[in-house]
């Protein structure tokens, strides 16, 4: 008898095992459906969320009174809101393309169906430089930086405010404008209010160099060189230059007959200086009398 209670107990240890695992192994099931389900969800909101596209130009660089454009374009916005907000004093400059700023030099460019949405600044001035956030309304915000630098564009001719040349000899005038935004335009030569640009070459000798010529050289710099030969008086007066993107800078030519006194040759040169052999003369006299 004992030992028919023992193979009952033993037979009833085995099927709650049995039943143990079973529900072990169908709960797992149930919960790796649910897990599988939520990744499948949780995927195809990752594919719907709003992203920025960041091969855009992010550090903007631009002249005084140049209209600045910051494009900020969002994949996939859905019926999140675009924004725009300025660092500086964290001032929201517009919603979508409403604009909360009584700065009309400000405004929004969004295209109909566009994924574009570009901050125009038109007439930037020094005080506008800095970073310019665009921003998304999701939850939490997303949002990009751009680096906006406003430059006072100034063009510089080498050399003193006055050049002195003489009669027949070659003029060569050299303007340089080294900081600026990367599109820097090109140059205009004027004396006085006359276009100067490269002569017409002579239909008795087509080969002769022009007697003025203009060469624009775009780099790092934008430098322009106007080259006369064989300079005449009539060639004297104020010479500007004058950029598409940066202050002018002029000078005065002076086109002379003869030798001129060292101040106008070197420029830097006080006129009636003594040179150093007359320092020495001067000396040896001096000690002379000392004697």
């Amino acid at each position: 008898m004992l030992c028919r209670w023992l193979a009952v107990l033993v037979l009833a240890g085995i099927l709650l095992v049995i039943e143990a695992i079973a529900i072990s192994q169908g709960t797992f099931t149930r919960d790796q459906r649910v897990l599988s389900s939520s990744l499948v969800q949780g995927s195809r909101n990752v594919s719907g969320v709003p992203a920025f596209e960041t091969n855009v130009p992010r550090n903007v660089t631009t002249a005084v009174g140049q209209t600045a454009f910051l494009h900020c374009r969002v994949h996939q916005l859905g019926d999140k809101e675009v924004s725009w907000m300025r660092k500086r004093d964290m001032h929201i400059l517009s919603a979508g393309i409403l604009m909360y700023t009584s700065d009309l030099r400000f405004q929004v460019i969004h295209p109909d169906k566009s994924e574009n949405w570009t901050l125009q600044i038109k007439s930037p001035q020094q005080r506008d430089s800095g970073v310019y956030e665009c921003q998304v309304s999701t939850e939490p915000k997303m949002s990009l930086n751009y680096s906006l630098n406003v430059v006072e564009a100034r063009a510089r001719i080498i050399g003193t405010g006055d050049i002195y040349v003489k009669t027949g000899s070659l003029l060569t005038l050299t303007c340089l404008m080294s900081q600026g935004p990367h599109d820097l335009g090109t140059v205009a030569w004027y004396r006085g209010s006359q276009a100067v640009v490269t002569s017409p070459r002579s239909e008795n000798d087509i080969e002769a160099e022009p007697r003025i010529t203009v060469e624009t050289e775009w780099s790092d710099a934008l430098t322009s060189r106007l080259r006369i030969t064989h300079a005449k008086p009539t060639d004297s007066g104020n010479y500007s230059c004058v950029p598409t993107v940066a202050e002018r800078a002029s000078v005065n030519v002076h086109v002379i007959n003869g030798e001129h006194p060292a101040a106008m040759q070197h420029g830097n040169t006080a006129a009636g200086s003594p040179n150093s052999k007359t320092v020495l003369v001067m000396l040896a006299f001096l000690l002379g009398q000392l004697r």
